[in-house]
């Protein structure tokens, strides 16, 4: 976890560890600072550091705090029974963390360091018996929590039809139409927006909530329900690969062929 910490008067920084930096290092008790933010993402609490310090009136720092620390490019080593990673228990997490987005192949398909799956790995892994300083976990275990947490169990689904309920009962069915529900959508994603600039967490969902009736609705409209359009999405993306860059996942492409002649020769070369 990373600390986005305040000295009052002094400075906005950065730490993962609060005692150890704020107190004994700078001399500050607590009580004598605050924490103003957390996040496992170094990404994040990286800009929003500068973000605060610019608020505050405090000095910028001249590099981002993710840019003192340059990831690692771990090599995972993968066999068909588990996956092992170049550190030792204490300090397998940040690695992990500094890695974050990577993927690797294994038998059970392929496996992406995200939050979830680094705090899942931190709690199951072993320390390996070949090398103290190498730790590993059982693929197929990772495996079987990936699939609990994208399983969708009942609650969700008697939400939707919920919403549904609710839309028929209020005549949206009949008397509305989807272009209006379609503008509907982009006025929420326009509150979402700025519930995110103001970081309002009590906004963010009430907007995300917003969008998900809106488009509960409107898949309805097109008759379709908004489980099988996830559904679908999900299937779509489920196995894909690819890897992070600049916050956003980008998709490994397919390797095109390229096109031959009728005679088998490529078209660039000269007969």
């Amino acid at each position: 976890m990373y600390y986005l910490y305040h000295i009052p008067g002094k400075k906005i920084g950065v730490t993962r560890n609060l005692n150890n930096r704020v107190t004994l290092i700078q001399g500050y008790k607590e009580g004598e600072y605050e924490v103003l933010d957390s996040s496992t993402d170094i990404d994040y609490i990286s800009e929003r550091e500068i973000e605060l310090q610019k608020s505050f009136g405090y000095k910028i720092d001249r590099r981002k705090y993710n840019q003192l620390y340059k990831k690692s490019n771990m090599k995972i080593n993968a066999t068909e029974q588990t996956s092992t990673f170049p550190a030792p228990l204490n300090n397998l997490k940040t690695m992990l963390l500094n890695n974050k987005g990577l993927n690797w192949q294994t038998s059970h398909g392929v496996f992406t360091l995200s939050n979830k799956t680094i705090d899942w790995i931190a709690k199951n892994a072993k320390t390996s018996m070949y090398n103290d300083n190498r730790s590993y976990v059982y693929n197929k275990a990772l495996f079987e929590f990936n699939k609990t947490k994208t399983i969708c169990n009942k609650k969700p689904l008697k939400m939707f039809q919920q919403i549904r309920d609710w839309a028929e009962e209020k005549g949206i069915y009949k008397k509305g139409n989807v272009h209006v529900q379609y503008m509907k959508l982009q006025e929420e994603a326009g509150e979402l927006a700025e519930a995110l600039l103001k970081d309002n967490q009590e906004e963010i969902i009430d907007a995300i909530g917003d969008m998900v009736v809106v488009l509960t609705n409107l898949a309805n409209q097109k008759g379709v329900h908004i489980e099988t359009c996830i559904s679908s999405a999900y299937n779509v993306i489920k196995n894909r690969t690819g890897k992070m860059v600049n916050g956003t996942f980008v998709k490994d492409e397919p390797i095109k062929e390229t096109p031959m002649t009728q005679n088998g020769a490529h078209p660039l070369m000269k007969l």
